[in-house]
């Protein structure tokens, strides 16, 4: 991806499909010349004032509706669409360059001729995320806020929007700031007693050195640690249903999912792999996995379907262990209860529309009845995985979400580390320059963390990531 911003650039921002509305965006030094040249308009555009107008047609935009034998009189339309054009001046844009969106009916077609007619008068189309980048280098926002424009529209849950939003608001640029400056004093103070030794003089004493260092370890383990939850409503947790063959595993998935996903049948292994939906559970986007039936089997099919529920077991967040109460305890159903004897997991009764045969007192822990067919007791299984997933705790607002972030400050941390066993080493009497390189580290980390030290190639990636138009 190239970084220059001396072209103009023009997409369709409004996501693929038709609507009501489609949006058409230039952004660039020429965004108002070319806009003017594609509207029939013939005085300039107001800043921020919606403007009714027509986009011209030309000889390779939409055809006309006569025919080379037509006999009518009419004349051809004269435009493409009828439009309103919207005038964002720099730098009080988006990108912080001139900007102009032409909003017109949502026709694809309508819109991709739109944006040819606008190649043509000089613009060029705009890579995936490059208005967002423009922004991002042109100071409008930093990179945490840039890149929580990405997990916005990725967002499927309200608490992942509402996460989502709370760092392109600010909140994680204040927490990495804080740190930043509070770092940038100390290491001013220490490179002040480097640079004047003759004076003999430690602008910050050792003791203050180290309390300082202290302080900001603190704060980026209570950072680190807020990120777990912050990472978890950006990523998900993940949900396996396991159980030995035909007690409802693939039934109640489906219930759970609110979509037929899996296929039911009567014959037992009908699923053989694992079949997964994201589905949202008290806000909290939760990705669940309908598992092969845990049992012993020479099917080289059926067995690899098992051997992968027994992997997902060990990473999964929640286990529901399904057991068909219509049934007496079997030898499977043990098996399957020593088998997540080790995992977080809830005990699930299916087919309570059927008469109960199944001895409970062998189940130690607490379980949670249902019927997949008439869905009693769904909604307060629900209640339970929200309750087993904690899913309350990540109701406080987290500062750090992206892994990309939290990675840069575990780097931070393990360099604030060794900045504080060199202040304290030697009775406190190593020279200042010890401890330098450790602090330098870690600002570079944060830096990183914003976007005010990062690499071109590491920009180009975060940004293809993004739907071209945004």
């Amino acid at each position: 991806m190239a970084f220059s911003t001396s072209d103009t650039i023009v997409a369709v921002a409004t996501p693929p499909g038709r609507g009501g509305i489609g949006v058409v965006r230039l952004s660039g030094p020429d965004a108002r010349g070319i806009a003017h040249r594609l509207i029939t308009r013939c005085s300039p555009l107001q800043a921020r004032h919606a403007t009714l107008t027509r986009i011209r047609r030309t000889a390779t935009s939409l055809p006309t509706t006569e025919t080379p034998h037509s006999t009518s009189t009419s004349p051809p339309s004269s435009g493409i669409d009828q439009v309103v054009a919207t005038l964002f001046p720099a730098p009080s844009s988006y990108t912080g360059e001139d900007v102009v969106e032409l909003s017109a009916h949502g026709s694809p077609v309508v819109l991709e001729a739109i944006v040819r007619e606008a190649i043509q008068s000089g613009a060029r189309l705009a890579e995936p995320g490059e208005f967002t980048l423009r922004a991002f280098l042109n100071g409008r926002i930093d990179l945490l806020q840039a890149e929580a424009v990405a997990d916005l529209i990725d967002a499927v849950t309200p608490l992942q929007a509402r996460a989502a939003f709370d760092q392109l608001e600010g909140t994680s640029t204040r927490a990495i700031a804080a740190l930043d400056a509070m770092l940038f004093d100390l290491i001013a103070r220490l490179e002040a007693s480097v640079d004047f030794p003759e004076e003999s003089y430690h602008f910050v004493e050792p003791e203050t050195l180290a309390l300082a260092i202290d302080d900001l370890i603190d704060r980026t383990r209570a950072l680190i640690a807020d990120a777990r939850r912050g990472r978890m409503i950006r990523e998900g947790l993940q949900v396996a249903i396991v159980g030995r063959p035909n007690v409802g595993k693939s039934s109640l998935f489906n219930v759970l999912a609110g979509a037929a996903r899996a296929i039911v049948t009567a014959v037992p292994g009908t699923t053989r792999d694992l079949v997964t939906e994201l589905v949202d559970i008290e806000g909290l986007p939760v990705t669940l996995i309908d598992t092969a039936g845990l049992r012993e089997t020479d099917d080289p099919v059926e067995l690899e379907g098992v051997d992968r529920t027994r992997n997902a077991l060990s990473v999964v967040d929640l286990v529901l262990v399904v057991l068909d109460q219509s049934e007496p305890l079997t030898a499977r159903d043990e098996s399957v209860l020593v088998q997540t004897a080790h995992c977080k997991r809830l005990i699930v009764l299916n087919k309570t529309d059927l008469l109960s045969r199944l001895d409970r007192t062998p189940l130690v822990t607490s379980t949670v009845a249902v019927s997949s067919t008439t869905r009693d007791g769904v909604a307060s299984l629900r209640k339970q995985i929200a309750a087993a997933l904690d899913t309350e705790s990540f109701r406080d607002r987290p500062a750090i979400a992206n892994a990309r972030h939290i990675a840069l400050l575990d780097r931070a941390l393990e360099s604030l580390s060794r900045a504080r066993t060199a202040a304290l080493a030697d009775g406190m009497t190593l020279s200042e320059e010890f401890v330098l390189v450790d602090l330098q580290t870690a600002r570079a980390a944060f830096e990183e963390v914003s976007g005010r030290r990062v690499p071109d190639d590491l920009l180009a990636e975060i940004f293809s990531r993004f739907c071209i138009g945004k």
